[in-house]
């Protein structure tokens, strides 16, 4: 039988984590005397929270069954939770809860066709489909070329389909690729942060953690500082081999296409009237003739 992840520890981490973020300052609290540990004691969160220093130990310890929700919402309050992490706790409260039914393992599911049709009609903008594991499943001409790097590189699998992740952390060229490398690893590490807390029996995503703790001290280190992070948009700027230094704005958004599936639909696009447009265009352009030439060698690029 597989043996299934234990919560508490997850629980115990990242509230011992966040506890020590944040200072006595920051809380209102008076500082008396040397303090042997960063950020607050456990008996200042129990203050801040309303609840006993005997409560919120167990709670630190990962004995979360039986919390009510109110009690949690206190506790973050306390802890200055952001609401990716507020949203994190309760995701590791609600799985923690023993259930007598064996937690069904989630399936890929194909990308229906319409959704391909929707990404293939943004032809200004780079569009592609992620699931939960940062897997991209599906993506339109644009979005192909202006991830090149990542379809090329090594860490792609037998099957042509990209992992950020395995790419950001595995792939020795992809510092040269994004201007903010460092983000990249800290967004990546903490989007499968917070998958783990929604669905901590994917056993392709424990595997995918298993693999990059073992290869990647970085990616080791970052996973221990358990940071969570849900979809936000932003700004990236790439260091495309074809197009030069182009920034973009990104939104991702949810994509419902299955129940046991969480996948995320991007858009990638430049700001109108910058170079960074003209240089997205021209990247557009290069992609369409690229499609073409494959088109008409047979499926094999010249």
């Amino acid at each position: 039988m597989e043996r299934l992840p234990d919560r508490r520890a997850d629980i115990r981490d990242f509230l011992a984590t966040r506890r020590a973020k944040i200072t006595p300052e920051q809380v209102g609290l008076p500082i008396s005397g040397r303090r042997r540990v960063p950020g607050l004691r456990r008996e200042e969160v129990a203050v801040l929270a309303g609840v006993s220093t005997e409560w919120y130990t167990r709670l630190e310890k990962g004995h979360i069954n039986g919390v009510s929700e109110d009690v949690l919402d206190a506790v973050a309050r306390a802890l200055q939770l952001d609401d990716d992490e507020r949203t994190y706790l309760f995701d590791l409260a609600r799985t923690a809860q023993p259930s007598s039914r064996t937690p069904r393992r989630r399936k890929a599911v194909d990308v229906p066709p319409r959704v391909q049709w929707l990404l293939d009609s943004m032809t200004l903008s780079a569009a592609f489909v992620t699931n939960g594991r940062l897997d991209i499943v599906a993506t339109n001409a644009l979005a192909r070329a202006l991830f090149a790097p990542l379809f090329e590189s090594e860490t792609t699998d037998a099957r042509g389909q990209p992992n950020f992740a395995r790419y950001w952390f595995l792939d020795r060229e992809a510092p040269d690729f994004v201007a903010d490398w460092d983000g990249a690893l800290a967004a990546t590490v903490a989007l499968l942060r917070a998958e783990a807390g929604r669905y901590p029996h994917d056993k392709a995503l424990r595997e995918l953690i298993g693999e990059l703790c073992t290869v990647s001290t970085e990616f080791r280190t970052r996973w221990a500082a358990h940071d969570v992070r849900i979809h936000h948009g932003g700004i990236k700027q790439f260091q495309h081999p074809e197009a030069g230094s182009v920034e973009l704005v990104y939104q991702p958004l949810d994509l419902p296409i299955s129940p046991r599936e969480v996948h995320s639909l991007t858009i990638y696009t430049a700001e109108p009237g910058t170079p960074n447009e003209d240089r997205l265009k021209l990247l557009a352009s290069w992609a369409a003739t690229k499609s073409k030439e494959t088109s008409t060698t047979g499926g094999q690029a010249p």
